[in-house]
C-alpha cells in the first residue's frame, strides 16, 4: 500500500506558519532583552550606597548588560537563519512546475524579497539601538552610581565595554544572513 504524500499546498502553509512562529520568537527575544536590561538597571540603582555605607559589589553585575546583549544577538541570529532556511524552502515550493513564472512569488522573486528585506532593516536598526542604548545606560549608570567600585576593579568595566561592543557588532551584522532568492538551476525545479 503506497504512503500518502503531503500536498505542496499543505507544506507551504506549514512552512509559513513556521516562519510566523520564528518572527514571533524574534520579537519575544527583543522583549526579553529589554526586560533583562531594565531589571539589571533597577538592581544597579537599588544597590547604590547609603550615606556613609559600603557599596555592593556591582562590578559583577555590570557584566550582565553585555551578557544579555550577547544572548540577544545569538537569539536574533538563530531566528534570522531559521527564517532564511524556511523562506528558501518556500521559494522551492513556489517554483514547483515553474509556477513562479506565471504567479507572483513572494519568496522566489527577488523584487519582493528585496523590498521585504529593506522594510525588515528597521527591526535590525531597533535591535542595534536597544543593544547600544542598553549597554550605554547600564554601564553609564554603574559608573555614575558606583564610581568607587568601578575605579577599584576597572577590568570588569573594560571587559563589559568590550563585550558590549562585540554584541553590538553581532547584532549589526545580522542582515548579512537575511533571505535572498537563489538562482534557479535546472536540477532545482
Amino acid at each position: 500500500m503506497p504512503m500518502p504524500i503531503v500536498d505542496a499546498n499543505y507544506r507551504f502553509i506549514a512552512g509559513y506558519q513556521e516562519v510566523n512562529a520564528r518572527v514571533t520568537q524574534r520579537q519575544q527575544a527583543m522583549t526579553l532583552y529589554v526586560t533583562l536590561i531594565v531589571g539589571l538597571l533597577a538592581a544597579i540603582v537599588a544597590l547604590r550606597p547609603a550615606a556613609g555605607g559600603r557599596s555592593a559589589p556591582v562590578e559583577w553585575l555590570i557584566l550582565g548588560f553585555p551578557a544579555a546583549a550577547i544572548c540577544f544577538a545569538f537569539l536574533n541570529y538563530k531566528a534570522e537563519r531559521a527564517i532564511t532556511n524556511l523562506r528558501t524552502f518556500l521559494a522551492a515550493l513556489e517554483r514547483l512546475g515553474d509556477a513562479d513564472k506565471i504567479l507572483p512569488s513572494y519568496n522566489a522573486d527577488p523584487r519582493w524579497s528585496h523590498d521585504a528585506n529593506k522594510a525588515r532593516r528597521y527591526h535590525d536598526y531597533a535591535s542595534g539601538m536597544l543593544v547600544a542604548g542598553g549597554n550605554i545606560v547600564g554601564l553609564g549608570a554603574a559608573q555614575a552610581i558606583h564610581p568607587e567600585r568601578i575605579a577599584a576593579a576597572p577590568a570588569f568595566f573594560i571587559v563589559a565595554a568590550i563585550l558590549a561592543f562585540i554584541s553590538l557588532a553581532a547584532v549589526l551584522l545580522t542582515p548579512r544572513w537575511s533571505y535572498a532568492p537563489r538562482a534557479v538551476t535546472s536540477s532545482s525545479t
